[in-house]
């Protein structure tokens, strides 16, 4: 096969990759900032990409928001993966909810769509929950071991938490308020063992 034929055929390849980003990057932007409301067409548009390609690499709705959602999730674990190496891990902790804060307005954006996708729901809530739990116990456990953090908290414990804060906030500065919430937690997590019962 002549060079240039192979060259032709890799470039439509990475071309392809390179849409399927920025599709998904700018669903992330539309979908946190806008909710479900918002068209496919928006996401196309900020994405600078025809709807068709949108439509290509995502038949519909749903498996757009799975695959912002699943990206995200993945996106969080490499997080964590970097941070585990550096010295403080219990700042990298922090910088990993700050992140999951993130997630969680990308998925609160999401929500109704997210519902909508009910074929697929536990096996998606499964794949999330594992995957964070991951993130959050490379930087927990060493941290605990060390004797930098409690070692009565688990990475479940620390997962629940920042959810369940970031789902009680409501308004446009929800996001500041459960950051806030999330350093007074963090605070206790640094103050080792609590005493006996």
């Amino acid at each position: 096969m002549p060079e240039d034929a192979v060259t032709a055929d890799r470039k439509p390849r990475a071309d392809s990759i390179r849409n399927r980003e920025r599709v998904l990057e700018a669903a992330k932007v539309v979908f946190s900032q806008g909710g479900t409301e918002v068209g496919l067409a928006a996401v196309a548009r900020q994405a600078g990409v025809g709807i068709g390609t949108l439509y290509r690499h995502f038949p519909t709705r749903e498996a757009l928001y799975e695959a912002v959602y699943r990206r995200e999730v993945e996106q969080l674990a490499e997080l964590a993966a970097r941070l585990a190496s550096e010295p403080d891990r219990l700042e990298g902790l922090r910088r990993l909810m700050q992140a999951l804060v993130q997630l969680v307005a990308t998925k609160k954006g999401m929500g109704a769509a997210l519902a909508m996708a009910a074929h697929k729901p536990p096996e998606l809530m499964a794949f999330t929950t594992r995957r964070l739990q991951e993130a959050i116990g490379l930087l927990l456990h060493p941290a605990a071991e060390a004797g930098e953090a409690r070692a009565d908290i688990t990475a479940e414990d620390v997962l629940r938490t920042v959810v369940g804060l970031c789902y009680l906030q409501e308004g446009p500065d929800w996001q500041g308020r459960a950051l806030r919430l999330l350093d007074v937690f963090l605070d206790g997590l640094r103050r080792g063992d609590p005493p006996a019962p």
